[in-house]
């Protein structure tokens, strides 16, 4: 089995260490290359071809916004994952928009880290509760973006949620999916938060809206 190919930039060398190590020894990755300011991380980037870009989002002469810019600019199916402590609703929405398929929180724990880490390699965006809920505020607040709703659920969300709005019952849905009922309830949840949906008619109503289904 191959190893995941990852490439991380951070200006803090005992973070991108502890990061470094933490994806080795948790999930067996590959760090294929590591770079302090975002020119570095670029040129690596574009020359290694890695599976998983993690950035940082403040480093010296480009950020990680800029870095993912370019990077998707010339290679589209480069995954970009920013991983900062900021919790700013712009750098959040900035992120998304230049193309990041996840934005990870420093104070995560190494569980959420690498499970968001997975689903983006396997190529499902992934956003926590707290950034979705950033996110969803950021949308709000904005009259035009180029981020709509449909960033904020994973694959596998908006196959339950399409689903849902068919009138299927739990069972049937994790039947259909070949998932088990409390993974069906775990994603329903997960949805209705994200769409801040009160129950599943408002749902249903916000999907249609905003054409998620």
């Amino acid at each position: 089995m191959n190893k995941v190919r990852i490439v991380i930039a951070d200006d803090h060398i005992l973070l991108r260490d502890g990061v470094k190590n933490l994806l080795q020894k948790e999930w067996g990755a590959e760090i294929v290359g590591e770079a302090t300011t975002g020119v570095e991380a670029i040129d690596i980037i574009l020359q290694e071809i890695p599976d998983i870009a993690l950035l940082d989002l403040n480093m010296p002469i480009k950020n990680g916004i800029q870095v993912i810019r370019e990077v998707r600019e010339i290679n589209p199916s480069i995954k970009c994952v920013i991983l900062s402590m900021h919790e700013d609703p712009e750098y959040i929405l900035k992120s998304v928009q230049a193309g990041a398929m996840s934005y990870l929180l420093k104070n995560a724990n190494h569980e959420e880290i690498i499970y968001g880490l997975k689903q983006v390699y396997n190529g499902q965006k992934y956003f926590n509760s707290t950034v979705s809920e950033i996110l969803i505020q950021g949308l709000s607040n904005q009259k035009t973006s180029d981020v709509s709703l449909e960033n904020v659920l994973t694959q596998r969300e908006k196959e339950v949620l399409k689903e849902v709005a068919e009138g299927l019952s739990t069972k049937m849905i994790a039947e259909k999916l070949i998932i088990s009922t409390r993974t069906v309830e775990t994603h329903r949840i997960n949805i209705m938060k994200k769409l801040k949906a009160q129950n599943t008619a408002e749902l249903i109503r916000i999907a249609m809206e905003n054409k998620l289904i």
